[in-house]
């Protein structure tokens, strides 16, 4: 299939482990991949290695650049939001200004991105927005105030947009990662961890290229992913 022909699968967050895997995925799925991140250099080096990818340097905190990265693109069959904003602390000892950081990115984000590619799809009869979440969208420990609210309120943004479009033909599906992702400055931080303890990030790919693609007649909106090993 020739790139202009595939189907455009959108992915935010494209950092090293995760965002990286999930657009390599996609990729081999037959999709052209647009590529969201702040880090330029990554983003390069990143459409260099997948073919037919685009790299597009963006804030997805910003809605006017997220807008403006959106239109470039065009219609979308896909979209992933894996772009995350992350702080620990007690309530007492984040810094206000963080968890507001963090809502626009993980929540104003998502309802931005939702308004600007899911009526393509609707008009297009089909696509998916799929969101990569944690454990954190289900509860809350003392030392996450500055992460798991914004996480809680991500997961239950996505299911009303979920229980909205999906009589529209749009799949909406929420991951939760349950898990320690297997990226280097993790493994250093916790060496003495077995190797079945991380999550591969492929493996997490693998499982939003499933959710994108379910028969609809077998949808999933709240899907997990731990390793066996995981205590749960």
């Amino acid at each position: 299939m020739a790139p202009a022909t595939k189907p455009l699968a959108l992915v935010t967050g494209v950092g090293p482990g995760t965002g990286a895997s999930v657009a390599r995925r996609f990729a081999e799925g037959g999709y052209r991949v647009a590529m969201l991140a702040r880090d330029t250099a990554r983003l390069a080096a990143l459409a260099a290695e997948i073919p037919g990818s685009i790299a597009v340097p963006c804030d997805v905190g910003d809605p006017a650049a997220l807008e403006a990265a959106v239109a470039r693109l065009g219609p979308a069959k896909v979209v992933v939001h894996n772009a995350v904003g992350g702080a620990f602390g007690s309530f007492r000892d984040i810094d206000p200004a963080v968890l507001q950081r963090n809502f626009d990115v993980n929540v104003m984000a998502l309802l931005h991105l939702a308004r600007l590619t899911t009526p393509a799809m609707v008009e297009a009869g089909g696509g998916a927005l799929i969101v990569t979440g944690n454990t954190s969208a289900l509860r809350g420990r003392a030392n996450f105030a500055g992460f798991a609210p914004t996480k809680a309120a991500q997961r239950i943004l996505a299911e009303s947009i979920a229980r909205d479009l999906g009589p529209k033909g749009v799949h909406v599906a929420y991951l939760v990662i349950d898990a320690v992702i297997d990226l280097p400055w993790q493994r250093e931080r916790m060496k003495d961890a077995p190797d079945e303890f991380f999550i591969q990030p492929s493996a997490i790919a693998a499982e939003v290229f499933h959710l994108a693609h379910q028969p609809r007649d077998a949808w999933s909106f709240l899907a997990e992913v731990r390793p066996f090993r995981e205590t749960w």
